[in-house]
């Protein structure tokens, strides 16, 4: 079987946001990030913790360089995730200056590189240990007619979006996709540590989205299946599973308070059963060399919310044809599978996409 790895295909649940068009990032002001963290520094310890504002700059760039400017090894810096280079984002950074003297942070900071606040913990910032971000972007160039755009805004505020993995997850046109197919259907892996975690992440993300698709097409992606596992809104792991689908549980997938799940495949004995398992069964009933190949590569099967809800999703049509939303997305989602719900977007950094290229992690 040839694999077909066409982002464009999996469905939209507002299909009308196809009518209408805007253009994001014309100017690095108009994306802008703001990572929020799941605590708060204590104060004290000997690693030095510094928020960042950072504009048209590298994440993996600038930890290199506050390495260097305070005399120590990259690994004693530390970071949650990675942010766009275009953009205006501000980050927490860590750096381990057990043994060394404090530098003048002062004297780091450039044009484009600011310190928003300084503090100090006693361990390493990690990656992944991140709350979320909150956005503020601006849609320039708005094409379509108005009242498209609210109805589209008030359904994703009212009912959320799918919790696609974006393209920006699979690779310059699909590139780690092929990859992962050569090295399951070959059995040569990659050599590359780094690479071998690239490729599984985009398998087990295609998967997901697989069955994400299959559910909207059955009008069940914000709704319970017999035997789904449900996630508790806010959490990575409070679940349970639906043996019953009485209205406590409607009432509950309304209010946003939980969300149906789907798969991050690996080994283990199914997670669901009932109507869940059997629809994911059927879905990926063609791609069973993944399937091995990712429990071969000693992954642990895992659930991931099918619904992404935005938080304090707002919204003010300015003058000049634009558009400023802002909203707040737990970590390891995507802003543009909010924005594919609301329109075909168009990136002035030379990049057009109607599904995308930025993850926030």
């Amino acid at each position: 079987m040839v694999k077909d790895f066409d982002f464009a295909v999996f469905p939209h649940i507002n299909p009308e946001a196809l009518s209408c068009s805007a253009v994001i990032r014309s100017q690095r002001e108009f994306f802008q990030v703001d990572e929020q963290l799941p605590f708060q520094p204590d104060g004290s310890g000997g690693h030095v913790w510094l928020k960042i504002q950072k504009r048209g700059i590298n994440t993996d760039w600038l930890a290199l360089e506050l390495a260097n400017f305070s005399g120590v090894h990259q690994v004693a810096v530390g970071f949650a995730g990675l942010k766009d280079r275009h953009a205006v984002t501000r980050q927490w950074f860590s750096i381990n200056l057990e043994g060394f003297a404090e530098p003048d942070w002062s004297t780091f900071e450039t044009e484009d590189i600011q310190i928003i606040e300084q503090t100090r913990h006693g361990k390493k910032l990690k990656r992944g240990v991140l709350a979320g971000n909150t956005f503020t972007l601006r849609l320039t160039d708005l094409q379509g007619d108005k009242a498209v755009w609210e109805s589209s805004l008030n359904k994703i505020k009212q009912q959320g979006v799918p919790n696609y993995f974006a393209e920006q997850r699979f690779g310059h046109q699909a590139g780690n996709l092929y990859r992962v197919e050569h090295w399951f259907s070959s059995g040569k892996a990659p050599r590359k540590r780094n690479q071998k975690s690239i490729y599984l992440s985009a398998a087990r993300s295609w998967l997901f989205n697989l069955v994400l698709a299959e559910r909207i097409r059955l009008g069940k992606w914000d709704q319970a299946l017999l035997g789904d596992i449900m996630l508790l809104a806010g959490t990575k792991a409070s679940s349970f599973v639906v043996n019953d689908l009485e209205q406590t549980l409607h009432e509950r997938l309304v209010t946003m308070d939980i969300h149906p799940t789907g798969p991050l495949w690996g080994r283990g004995n199914p997670l669901v059963h009932a109507d869940s398992l059997a629809v994911e069964l059927a879905v990926l009933s063609d791609w069973e060399s993944w399937q091995q190949g990712l429990e071969q590569a000693g992954m642990s099967k895992e659930r991931r919310a099918l619904r992404l809800y935005p938080a304090d999703f707002n919204w003010q049509f300015m003058d000049d044809n634009q558009l400023e939303l802002e909203f707040f997305l737990p970590a390891g989602s995507y802003a543009t599978a909010v924005m594919r719900e609301l329109a075909v977007i168009s990136d002035a950094q030379h990049r057009n996409y109607d599904v995308t290229e930025v993850i926030h992690r």
